[in-house]
């Protein structure tokens, strides 16, 4: 009989967490070794237990997901990390391969989807939610925007959503655990490589490149 794959799941709330474990614990053939609330245990988690798929959300207080996976990535080319959220937008499933990531699935998917999908990276395949190739209008002519948001920093992606929903700086520094004036150079420099001034131009652009919805 073939070794369970070994699975960790790295979410901030608990209650989701209990619910993939919970759902998981019904197959015979997968075993959740660990779990993790924000990407710095996450990456302690994973070089002391070698998971054979971990299962990372992307928004997170701290270093945030597409950070974490970058970061595991980079030490170990071998990581695959299946990206799941509730986003269901191209650029995030975009951003998440760019970091390494083997596979995104959006949270409200079916539980067949998920296991489908750890199964197919564990096998070593890339797994993309079938849902994104039933509902991939293309947006291309929007944007050089998309180009620009592709390009920025894992951290620069994190401050642009949050400035484009309407926090400021001290709400963001607070929800991301960086310094104020760290935020307000990172709110420097988006607003420099979009051309814009005002957080209601950020938000437009957000709408419009299919990062946030209206």
């Amino acid at each position: 009989m073939n070794e369970p794959v070994k699975v960790i799941l790295v979410d901030d709330h608990a209650i989701v967490r209990a619910g993939f474990r919970m759902l998981l614990s019904t197959e015979d053939n997968i075993a959740v070794i660990a779990e993790a609330d924000r990407g710095e245990a996450a990456w302690r988690l994973y070089l002391e237990h070698n998971p054979d798929v971990m299962i990372m959300d992307l928004s997170m207080p701290g270093i945030g997901g597409l950070e974490t996976i970058r970061r595991i990535c980079n030490k170990d080319s071998n990581a695959k990390i299946l990206a799941f959220s509730v986003h269901d937008e191209k650029v995030y499933v975009n951003r998440a391969i760019q970091a390494g990531a083997k596979g995104y699935i959006c949270k409200n998917s079916a539980p067949s989807v998920l296991i489908e999908a750890i199964q197919a990276i564990a096998a070593g395949e890339l797994y993309i939610d079938p849902a994104f190739s039933k509902n991939s209008a293309d947006q291309a002519a929007e944007t050089d925007y998309n180009a620009i948001i592709a390009s920025l920093s894992a951290r620069e992606f994190d401050v642009f959503l949050l400035l484009a929903k309407g926090f400021t700086a001290h709400k963001i520094s607070e929800e991301l655990c960086l310094g104020y004036k760290t935020v307000a150079n990172y709110g420097t420099q988006i607003r420099s490589k979009l051309k814009v001034s005002s957080v209601a131009e950020l938000a437009h652009i957000a709408i419009v490149s299919g990062v946030m919805k209206n």
